[in-house]
């Protein structure tokens, strides 16, 4: 189900980890950002836009995790952008020979047959430093940095004041570092500073996964991300919900400890 969020910009939800796939409406169709996840809820998508007469004109993944490069045949043979890192990551993936076999050792076993591999990651990259996307459409700001993925890009659409944020500024997830980046920390900083340079033109924030915040959420995350990847930094245990007693889900702490750990070896190498 399609939910509207601002003026021409609209979210479908997953039940996997609460994924968000933004649409943004044109003058002759849509732009699609980060479709998934599933096979039927695709194919769902897809029957809604025909319904809405908002054919897909252009798609765009935020980031080479597998979980934003997906593709339904029922979207069309748009163009698929993303930033030339962000393509060049999934290239190098999609370049095995067994490259299914170890996107599937990454799946959710839960929706691991449900997940269409046929059309995932065939992207174009966008030559460096684009400044917006491609398309017939409202204005569409690429905010490229490199925090959680090589070649991560927020969007800001402008007129409407919707930041869709990628795999950051989450209220269930806590940030998750590129830790095969020379500086993953510092990295992340630098990416809320960028968020915090736009966010008095935001009135939305839309994350890969979670809920949608308002205006004040924006600077309410980022507040909370900075103080996490601080904590990381100076080598304390963070006071986050996201990894907390009460956290959402409950193998983040997991996950939390897994960082710990590669950020302390990283400092003994």
């Amino acid at each position: 189900m399609l939910k509207h969020v601002a003026e021409g910009v609209l979210v479908h939800e997953s039940e996997f980890i609460q994924s968000n796939c933004t649409v943004v409406q044109g003058r002759d169709g849509v732009l699609l950002i980060d479709p998934g996840i599933t096979v039927n809820e695709m194919a769902a998508l897809a029957n809604d836009l025909r319904e809405l007469g908002q054919p897909v004109v252009a798609g765009f993944s935020t980031h080479p995790d597998w979980d934003h490069v997906l593709w339904h045949p029922d979207f069309g043979d748009s163009p698929r952008y993303g930033t030339a890192r962000c393509a060049a990551s999934i290239r190098d993936v999609l370049s095995n020979v067994d490259w299914k076999e170890q996107v599937a050792e990454g799946l959710p076993p839960e929706h691991a047959e449900e997940i269409p591999m046929d059309l995932l990651g065939l992207i174009t990259g966008l030559p460096t430093e684009t400044a917006q996307i491609p398309w017939d459409g409202p204005t569409v700001r690429i905010l490229e940095h490199q925090a959680h993925a090589p070649g991560h890009a927020a969007l800001l659409v402008e007129g409407a004041g919707v930041l869709v944020a990628g795999d950051m500024l989450s209220d269930i997830l806590m940030p998750f570092l590129d830790l095969q980046a020379a500086d993953p920390l510092d990295d992340y900083l630098e990416a809320l500073r960028l968020f915090e340079t736009v966010a008095d033109n935001v009135v939305a924030v839309i994350p890969g996964h979670g809920s949608v915040g308002g205006s004040g959420q924006l600077r309410e995350r980022v507040t909370m991300d900075r103080a996490y990847v601080q904590a990381l930094r100076d080598g304390r245990e963070p006071d986050d919900p996201r990894i907390g007693p009460s956290a959402p889900l409950e193998w983040l702490a997991e996950v939390h400890g897994w960082q710990m750990q590669r950020l302390a070896a990283r400092g003994q190498d």
